[in-house]
C-alpha cells in the first residue's frame, strides 16, 4: 500500500494500482452502472493521446523537462500499447463533468512516469496536475477526447452502412424483374418491381451514410486549448499551436480547434445532431426490418412475397414455425437509440459555461453507434443477404388486384374505372376479365396494357397506348 493525499484528506491506494487518490474517491462516490469508462472504445486512447501531445507541446514551449516528456510520452505509449482495464475503473456515470475521468488518466501517467524515472510510484519528478494536467482543464480535456473517441466510432459505422448498402444494392439487380402488388395504408396499390422497392431501401441507407459522415468530419473540431471556461487562461504562449501540432503527429488526423471556445464549451448542441443522424439510421433500418416481417408473414396465411432465412425454430410448442429473429433484433436496436436520443437531448441543455454532462452523453452516443455497427452485418448476412423471393406469389397478387384499375382511369376517366372495380370486386373476377367482358378494351390491348409488369414502366405503357 501506499498513501496519497489531497486537499480532503488522504487515502490509502493499493500500490499496483497506478491510479491515485482522485480516482479512489471516484470508485467509492460513482459505483452505479457497471459500466466503466474503458468500455467506451477509443475513449481512454484518445486521452491518453491527448496528454501525451499536450506533454510534448509543453516541452516544446519549454515548459516540462526533457526527462518529464520523454516519461510521459512513454507512460502514455504503454497504456496505449497494452491496455489496462485494471487502471481505469471509473463509472461512467460521474458528477463533476468529468472531472474524475480526467483526473484518473492524470494520475495514472503521473505515476507510471515517476516510476520511470525513480523507479517508484509517486509524484516527485511529474505530478498529475502540474504537469500532466498542464495548459488543460477537464472541460476542455474531455470534450475533446468524445469527438476523437466518437470520430472513429462513426468511422467504423459509415463502414458497415457502406457494406450493408451494397448488400442491398445487390438486392436490387437480383429482383428487378419481379413484379408485385405495392400497398399503401396497407391495401393493395398499384405494381412495383421488388427491385424497385429495395432501390428505396438502398437509397435511403446511402444518404445515412452521407449524414454519418457529415457529423463525423465535425468530429475534427476540438476545443483543446479554451481551459477552464473558454478564455484559454492557465495556457502558455504558443501552447495552442504546438498541440495541435503534436496531436497530429500521434494519429496522423488533422484535428483542427474549434472556431469559438466559449461556444465549444457552453453548448453541446453537435450530440443532438450527431443523435439525430443515429435515430434517422435506425428509424431507416426499423422501417426495412418491420416491412420485410409484413412481407414474409406467413408462411401459408399470410402476405408470403418472401422467404426470410430460417436461423433457428421459433416457437417451444408449434412445431415448424420459424420467427423472423433478425428483423426482431434490430427493431429492438432502434427501440433503446431511441432512449438513448431523449437521453441526450436532455443532457445537452446543460447551463452557463459548461456543460457537466457529457458522461451520459458519451455512454448513449456510443452505445448507438456500437448497437448499429454491430447490426448491419447481422442483418446482411444473415438476413437480406439469402432472403428469396417468392415470384409465383408476387406475380398472382399483382394480376389479381383491383388497383389495376388505375389503367381503365388513365385511359378513360375515374367514373368508369370505378365502375369496373366495383364489378369486378362483386363479381369475384379479375379488372382484366370485367374490362374484356364489357368490350372497353380488346383482348390483346387488355393483355396488353393490364399486365403488372407494364405499370412499373411508365415510359412502356405510354408506348403501347398511343
Amino acid at each position: 500500500m501506499r498513501t496519497e493525499n489531497d486537499t480532503l484528506g488522504s487515502r490509502e491506494i493499493e500500490d499496483d494500482h497506478y491510479y491515485g487518490i482522485q480516482t479512489q474517491r471516484a470508485l467509492e462516490n460513482f459505483s452505479i452502472s457497471g459500466i466503466t469508462i474503458d468500455k467506451i472504445p477509443s475513449y481512454i486512447d484518445s486521452l491518453l493521446l491527448i496528454k501525451k501531445s499536450a506533454a510534448i507541446a509543453n516541452h516544446r514551449i519549454g515548459k516540462i523537462s526533457n526527462e518529464q516528456v520523454l516519461a510521459i510520452s512513454q507512460a502514455a505509449d504503454e497504456f496505449l500499447t497494452t491496455p489496462q482495464a485494471q487502471q481505469f475503473p471509473l463509472d461512467i456515470y460521474q458528477g463533476g463533468g468529468g472531472t474524475s475521468t480526467n483526473m484518473n488518466v492524470n494520475e495514472v501517467l503521473a505515476n507510471r512516469a515517476n516510476e520511470i524515472l525513480t523507479g517508484k510510484k509517486g509524484y516527485d519528478v511529474v505530478h498529475p496536475n502540474t504537469h500532466i494536467n498542464m495548459c488543460q482543464s477537464t472541460n476542455d480535456v474531455i470534450p475533446a477526447a468524445m469527438k476523437m473517441s466518437i470520430y472513429k466510432i462513426l468511422g467504423e459505422l459509415e463502414y458497415a452502412l457502406s457494406s450493408f448498402v451494397e448488400i442491398l444494392g445487390n438486392k436490387v439487380e437480383e429482383f428487378t424483374d419481379i413484379v408485385k402488388i405495392g400497398r399503401t395504408c396497407l391495401q393493395d396499390a398499384l405494381p412495383l418491381t421488388l427491385g424497385q422497392q429495395f432501390s428505396g431501401y438502398c437509397s435511403a441507407f446511402e444518404r445515412s451514410v452521407l449524414q454519418i459522415n457529415n457529423v463525423r468530419r465535425h468530429c475534427l473540431e476540438l476545443p483543446m486549448g479554451a481551459t477552464a471556461i473558454g478564455t484559454e487562461f492557465g495556457t502558455y504562449p504558443g501552447y495552442k499551436d504546438a498541440f495541435y501540432h503534436a496531436l497530429h503527429e500521434n494519429t496522423g488526423i488533422n484535428f483542427t480547434p474549434e472556431k469559438n471556445f466559449f461556444d465549444a464549451l457552453q453548448n453541446a448542441d453537435f450530440w443532438i445532431t450527431t443523435s439525430a443522424v443515429l435515430k434517422s439510421t435506425a428509424n431507416i433500418l426499423n422501417k426495412l426490418a418491420s416491412d420485410l416481417r409484413l412481407m414474409a408473414s406467413g408462411p401459408r396465411a399470410g402476405l408470403a412475397e418472401i422467404t426470410l432465412p430460417a436461423v433457428q425454430p421459433g416457437s417451444s410448442i408449434m412445431p415448424g414455425k420459424i420467427n423472423p429473429v433478425i428483423p426482431e433484433m434490430a427493431i429492438q436496436v432502434y427501440f433503446r437509440i431511441l432512449g438513448n436520443d431523449l437521453s441526450i437531448t436532455r443532457a445537452c441543455e446543460g447551463e452557463l459555461e459548461l456543460n457537466v454532462w457529457e458522461s451520459l452523453i458519451l455512454n448513449c452516443i456510443s452505445e448507438s453507434c456500437r448497437l448499429l455497427t454491430e447490426c448491419l452485418p447481422l442483418f446482411s448476412e444473415k438476413c437480406i443477404k439469402n432472403l428469396i423471393a417468392n415470384r409465383e406469389r408476387c406475380a398472382e397478387d399483382a394480376g389479381s388486384s383491383l388497383a389495376l384499375s388505375t389503367v381503365i382511369a388513365t385511359i378513360f376517366d375515374y367514373k368508369i374505372a370505378s365502375e369496373v372495380a366495383r364489378k369486378a370486386e362483386t363479381e369475384g373476377k379479375s379488372i382484366y376479365q370485367i374490362v374484356v367482358e364489357s368490350g372497353l378494351l380488346s383482348t390483346e390491348k387488355a393483355s396488353q396494357l393490364l399486365e403488372p409488369s407494364v405499370l412499373t414502366c411508365p415510359e412502356l405503357f405510354n408506348e403501347l397506348y398511343k
